[in-house]
Protein backbone atom coordinates (compact mmCIF):
# COMPACT_ATOMS: atom_id res chain seq x y z
CA UNK A 1 0.00 0.00 0.00
CA UNK A 2 2.81 2.64 1.17
CA UNK A 3 4.80 1.20 -2.27
CA UNK A 4 1.83 2.01 -4.57
CA UNK A 5 1.36 5.44 -2.87
CA UNK A 6 4.94 6.80 -3.61
CA UNK A 7 4.68 5.35 -6.85
CA UNK A 8 1.35 7.83 -7.35
CA UNK A 9 2.78 10.35 -5.70
CA UNK A 10 6.13 10.12 -7.93
CA UNK A 11 3.67 10.15 -10.62
CA UNK A 12 2.18 13.34 -9.75
CA UNK A 13 5.29 15.22 -9.62
CA UNK A 14 6.44 14.12 -12.54
CA UNK A 15 3.45 14.12 -15.05
CA UNK A 16 2.88 17.74 -15.08
CA UNK A 17 6.82 18.79 -16.16
CA UNK A 18 6.33 15.72 -18.82
CA UNK A 19 2.42 17.18 -20.00
CA UNK A 20 4.01 20.62 -20.60
CA UNK A 21 7.49 19.10 -22.24
CA UNK A 22 5.11 16.76 -24.53
CA UNK A 23 2.76 19.58 -25.62
CA UNK A 24 5.29 22.72 -26.15
CA UNK A 25 8.45 20.65 -27.14
CA UNK A 26 7.86 17.49 -28.31
CA UNK A 27 4.51 17.10 -30.49
CA UNK A 28 5.91 20.64 -32.19
CA UNK A 29 9.05 18.56 -33.05
CA UNK A 30 7.43 15.99 -34.80
CA UNK A 31 4.72 18.39 -36.27
CA UNK A 32 7.90 19.93 -37.22
CA UNK A 33 9.64 16.79 -39.48
CA UNK A 34 6.27 16.16 -41.07
CA UNK A 35 5.61 20.11 -42.26
CA UNK A 36 9.37 19.61 -43.76
CA UNK A 37 7.59 17.09 -46.32
CA UNK A 38 4.60 19.25 -46.91
CA UNK A 39 3.96 22.74 -48.84
CA UNK A 40 2.03 24.54 -45.89
CA UNK A 41 1.01 28.18 -45.51
CA UNK A 42 -0.49 29.44 -42.75
CA UNK A 43 -4.03 30.40 -44.42
CA UNK A 44 -4.45 26.53 -46.05
CA UNK A 45 -4.42 22.91 -45.09
CA UNK A 46 -0.58 21.54 -45.49
CA UNK A 47 0.05 19.42 -48.64
CA UNK A 48 2.38 16.86 -48.96
CA UNK A 49 5.33 17.57 -51.47
CA UNK A 50 7.52 14.52 -50.55
CA UNK A 51 11.39 15.93 -51.21
CA UNK A 52 10.26 18.59 -52.44
CA UNK A 53 11.55 21.12 -50.07
CA UNK A 54 14.82 18.87 -50.23
CA UNK A 55 15.28 19.50 -54.15
CA UNK A 56 14.10 23.68 -53.29
CA UNK A 57 17.13 24.11 -50.93
CA UNK A 58 19.89 22.24 -53.23
CA UNK A 59 19.15 25.01 -55.48
CA UNK A 60 18.52 27.63 -53.05
CA UNK A 61 21.41 29.96 -53.45
CA UNK A 62 20.45 31.89 -50.15
CA UNK A 63 20.20 28.87 -48.36
CA UNK A 64 23.40 28.20 -48.97
CA UNK A 65 24.74 31.16 -47.99
CA UNK A 66 23.31 31.18 -44.35
CA UNK A 67 24.40 27.72 -43.91
CA UNK A 68 28.00 29.12 -44.64
CA UNK A 69 27.49 31.96 -42.69
CA UNK A 70 26.17 30.12 -39.76
CA UNK A 71 29.30 27.64 -39.89
CA UNK A 72 31.05 31.00 -40.18
CA UNK A 73 29.82 32.36 -36.85
CA UNK A 74 30.41 28.97 -35.21
CA UNK A 75 34.02 28.15 -36.27
CA UNK A 76 35.27 31.66 -34.69
CA UNK A 77 33.05 32.14 -32.40
CA UNK A 78 33.28 29.19 -30.22
CA UNK A 79 36.90 28.93 -29.68
CA UNK A 80 36.56 32.90 -28.69
CA UNK A 81 34.27 32.41 -26.11
CA UNK A 82 35.58 29.23 -24.83
CA UNK A 83 39.27 31.41 -24.56
CA UNK A 84 38.01 34.59 -23.04
CA UNK A 85 35.40 33.17 -20.44
CA UNK A 86 38.06 30.54 -19.37
CA UNK A 87 40.96 33.71 -18.65
CA UNK A 88 38.47 35.92 -16.91
CA UNK A 89 37.60 32.57 -14.77
CA UNK A 90 41.18 32.18 -13.99
CA UNK A 91 41.52 35.68 -13.44
CA UNK A 92 38.56 36.19 -10.96
CA UNK A 93 38.79 33.26 -9.03
CA UNK A 94 42.15 34.93 -6.78
CA UNK A 95 41.60 36.75 -3.91
CA UNK A 96 41.10 40.06 -5.35
CA UNK A 97 39.26 43.15 -3.53
CA UNK A 98 35.87 43.75 -4.92
CA UNK A 99 36.22 40.33 -7.12
CA UNK A 100 32.45 40.13 -6.71
CA UNK A 101 31.42 42.95 -8.34
CA UNK A 102 33.94 42.34 -11.33
CA UNK A 103 32.44 39.11 -11.58
CA UNK A 104 28.78 40.91 -12.02
CA UNK A 105 30.45 43.54 -14.26
CA UNK A 106 31.51 40.39 -16.19
CA UNK A 107 28.24 38.97 -16.28
CA UNK A 108 25.68 41.64 -16.73
CA UNK A 109 25.95 41.49 -20.45
CA UNK A 110 24.43 38.17 -20.87
CA UNK A 111 21.46 39.27 -18.85
CA UNK A 112 21.16 42.77 -20.41
CA UNK A 113 18.63 44.22 -23.05
CA UNK A 114 19.83 42.23 -26.72
CA UNK A 115 18.12 44.93 -28.01
CA UNK A 116 20.28 47.71 -25.99
CA UNK A 117 23.10 45.31 -26.46
CA UNK A 118 23.04 45.50 -30.50
CA UNK A 119 22.07 49.26 -30.48
CA UNK A 120 25.02 50.64 -28.16
CA UNK A 121 27.42 48.00 -30.48
CA UNK A 122 26.13 49.31 -33.73
CA UNK A 123 26.82 53.16 -32.66
CA UNK A 124 30.52 51.40 -31.15
CA UNK A 125 31.14 50.46 -34.66
CA UNK A 126 29.69 53.44 -36.56
CA UNK A 127 32.16 53.81 -39.25
CA UNK A 128 31.63 57.55 -39.26
CA UNK A 129 31.75 58.47 -35.22
CA UNK A 130 31.77 55.52 -33.73
CA UNK A 131 34.47 55.11 -30.78
CA UNK A 132 36.11 52.19 -32.32
CA UNK A 133 37.13 53.67 -35.53
CA UNK A 134 38.07 56.39 -33.42
CA UNK A 135 40.75 54.96 -31.95
CA UNK A 136 41.80 53.03 -34.90
CA UNK A 137 42.17 56.94 -36.70
CA UNK A 138 44.11 57.72 -33.94
CA UNK A 139 46.93 54.74 -33.73
CA UNK A 140 47.65 55.76 -37.79
CA UNK A 141 44.99 53.36 -39.83
CA UNK A 142 43.73 55.45 -42.13
CA UNK A 143 40.75 53.26 -43.70
CA UNK A 144 38.98 51.25 -40.69
CA UNK A 145 36.38 48.97 -41.15
CA UNK A 146 32.87 49.70 -42.11
CA UNK A 147 32.01 46.92 -39.64
CA UNK A 148 28.37 46.25 -39.37
CA UNK A 149 27.83 48.42 -42.79
CA UNK A 150 30.28 46.03 -44.45
CA UNK A 151 29.88 42.78 -45.93
CA UNK A 152 33.61 41.65 -45.39
CA UNK A 153 33.19 42.75 -41.54
CA UNK A 154 29.88 42.49 -40.77
CA UNK A 155 30.76 38.66 -39.65
CA UNK A 156 33.06 39.37 -37.18
CA UNK A 157 31.76 42.76 -35.66
CA UNK A 158 28.68 40.49 -34.83
CA UNK A 159 31.03 37.86 -33.57
CA UNK A 160 32.89 39.73 -31.24
CA UNK A 161 29.89 40.87 -29.78
CA UNK A 162 28.38 37.82 -29.79
CA UNK A 163 31.63 36.92 -27.40
CA UNK A 164 31.20 39.73 -25.25
CA UNK A 165 27.81 39.01 -24.18
CA UNK A 166 28.11 35.19 -23.59
CA UNK A 167 31.70 35.01 -21.90
CA UNK A 168 30.09 36.33 -18.98
CA UNK A 169 27.93 33.41 -18.57
CA UNK A 170 30.04 30.62 -19.31
CA UNK A 171 32.52 31.87 -17.00
CA UNK A 172 30.54 31.31 -13.92
CA UNK A 173 30.33 28.13 -15.07
CA UNK A 174 33.90 27.87 -15.46
CA UNK A 175 34.14 29.18 -11.94
CA UNK A 176 32.46 26.38 -10.63
CA UNK A 177 34.09 23.96 -11.97
CA UNK A 178 38.07 25.95 -10.47
CA UNK A 179 36.29 25.27 -7.25
CA UNK A 180 36.46 21.46 -7.45
CA UNK A 181 40.27 21.46 -8.60
CA UNK A 182 42.04 20.23 -4.96
CA UNK A 183 44.49 22.76 -3.74
CA UNK A 184 46.82 19.71 -3.20
CA UNK A 185 47.41 19.71 -7.17
CA UNK A 186 48.52 23.56 -7.08
CA UNK A 187 51.27 23.06 -4.26
CA UNK A 188 52.41 19.58 -5.29
CA UNK A 189 53.22 21.41 -8.81
CA UNK A 190 54.61 24.47 -6.87
CA UNK A 191 56.93 21.97 -5.12
CA UNK A 192 57.92 20.78 -8.06
CA UNK A 193 59.11 24.24 -9.68
CA UNK A 194 55.87 24.96 -11.97
CA UNK A 195 55.23 28.46 -12.65
CA UNK A 196 51.76 29.61 -13.21
CA UNK A 197 51.57 28.83 -16.87
CA UNK A 198 53.11 25.49 -16.46
CA UNK A 199 50.51 25.23 -13.53
CA UNK A 200 47.20 26.25 -15.83
CA UNK A 201 48.30 23.42 -18.64
CA UNK A 202 49.36 20.92 -16.27
CA UNK A 203 46.81 21.10 -13.48
CA UNK A 204 43.98 23.37 -14.42
CA UNK A 205 43.30 22.33 -18.12
CA UNK A 206 42.63 18.65 -17.00
CA UNK A 207 40.87 19.33 -14.31
CA UNK A 208 38.43 21.13 -15.90
CA UNK A 209 38.20 18.45 -18.94
CA UNK A 210 34.57 18.24 -18.20
CA UNK A 211 33.33 21.66 -17.71
CA UNK A 212 34.99 22.39 -20.77
CA UNK A 213 33.29 19.42 -22.45
CA UNK A 214 30.28 21.08 -21.22
CA UNK A 215 30.73 24.54 -22.60
CA UNK A 216 31.63 23.80 -26.20
CA UNK A 217 28.65 21.64 -26.35
CA UNK A 218 26.62 24.67 -25.21
CA UNK A 219 28.25 26.78 -27.10
CA UNK A 220 27.89 24.78 -30.51
CA UNK A 221 24.12 24.75 -29.95
CA UNK A 222 23.82 28.42 -29.00
CA UNK A 223 26.45 29.20 -32.41
CA UNK A 224 24.38 27.47 -34.77
CA UNK A 225 21.17 28.70 -33.51
CA UNK A 226 22.32 32.46 -33.20
CA UNK A 227 19.02 34.86 -34.05
CA UNK A 228 18.20 37.45 -31.80
CA UNK A 229 21.89 39.73 -32.13
CA UNK A 230 21.83 38.95 -35.81
CA UNK A 231 18.32 39.95 -36.20
CA UNK A 232 18.33 43.39 -33.83
CA UNK A 233 22.01 44.11 -34.96
CA UNK A 234 22.03 43.48 -38.38
CA UNK A 235 19.31 41.95 -39.73
CA UNK A 236 20.82 39.57 -41.88
CA UNK A 237 23.16 42.43 -43.95
CA UNK A 238 24.29 44.07 -45.34
CA UNK A 239 23.23 41.96 -48.50
CA UNK A 240 23.16 38.39 -46.93
CA UNK A 241 26.46 38.61 -45.17
CA UNK A 242 25.46 38.16 -42.09
CA UNK A 243 22.07 35.79 -42.95
CA UNK A 244 22.10 32.97 -41.29
CA UNK A 245 19.66 29.82 -41.12
CA UNK A 246 17.72 30.34 -37.91
CA UNK A 247 17.19 34.11 -39.47
CA UNK A 248 16.12 32.48 -42.57
CA UNK A 249 13.59 30.12 -41.28
CA UNK A 250 12.56 33.09 -39.23
CA UNK A 251 11.87 34.95 -43.06
CA UNK A 252 10.67 32.15 -44.95
CA UNK A 253 7.77 30.90 -41.91
CA UNK A 254 7.03 34.22 -41.07
CA UNK A 255 7.94 36.45 -43.59
CA UNK A 256 7.16 35.09 -46.65
CA UNK A 257 4.46 32.47 -45.35
CA UNK A 258 6.41 29.21 -46.49
CA UNK A 259 5.94 27.51 -43.43
CA UNK A 260 6.48 23.88 -45.11
CA UNK A 261 9.65 25.06 -46.40
CA UNK A 262 11.08 26.59 -43.46
CA UNK A 263 10.14 23.57 -41.48
CA UNK A 264 12.72 22.10 -43.57
CA UNK A 265 15.53 24.63 -43.08
CA UNK A 266 14.78 23.87 -39.26
CA UNK A 267 15.38 19.99 -39.98
CA UNK A 268 18.45 21.10 -41.64
CA UNK A 269 19.82 23.32 -38.56
CA UNK A 270 18.53 20.17 -36.11
CA UNK A 271 20.70 17.58 -38.11
CA UNK A 272 23.53 19.83 -38.16
CA UNK A 273 23.24 20.91 -34.19
CA UNK A 274 22.11 17.15 -33.25
CA UNK A 275 25.34 15.74 -35.68
CA UNK A 276 27.98 17.60 -34.36
CA UNK A 277 26.80 16.86 -30.82
CA UNK A 278 27.01 13.48 -31.53
CA UNK A 279 30.82 13.55 -33.08
CA UNK A 280 31.76 15.69 -29.89
CA UNK A 281 30.44 13.20 -27.22
CA UNK A 282 31.97 10.65 -29.12
CA UNK A 283 35.59 12.38 -29.14
CA UNK A 284 35.13 12.79 -25.71
CA UNK A 285 34.35 9.71 -24.28
CA UNK A 286 37.51 8.49 -26.71
CA UNK A 287 39.41 10.67 -24.75
CA UNK A 288 38.36 9.32 -21.64
CA UNK A 289 38.73 5.90 -22.74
Amino acid sequence: MTRGRNTVLGWSFLLPNFAGFAVLTMVPVVLLFYYAFTTWDIFGGAEWSGLDNARQMMHDASFWTALRNTLYYTVFHIPLTLVASLGLAVLLNKRLRAVAFFRTVAFFPYIASIVAVAQVWNMLFSPGYGPVNAVLRAVGVDNPPGWTTSADWSMPAVIVVGTWREMGYFMLIFLAGLQTVPGELYEAARVDGANAWQRLWAVTLPCLRPTTFFVVVMLTINSFKVLDLILVMTNGGPGQSTLVLAQYVYRKGFEENQFGYASAVSVVLFLLCFLVTVVQFAVNRRREA
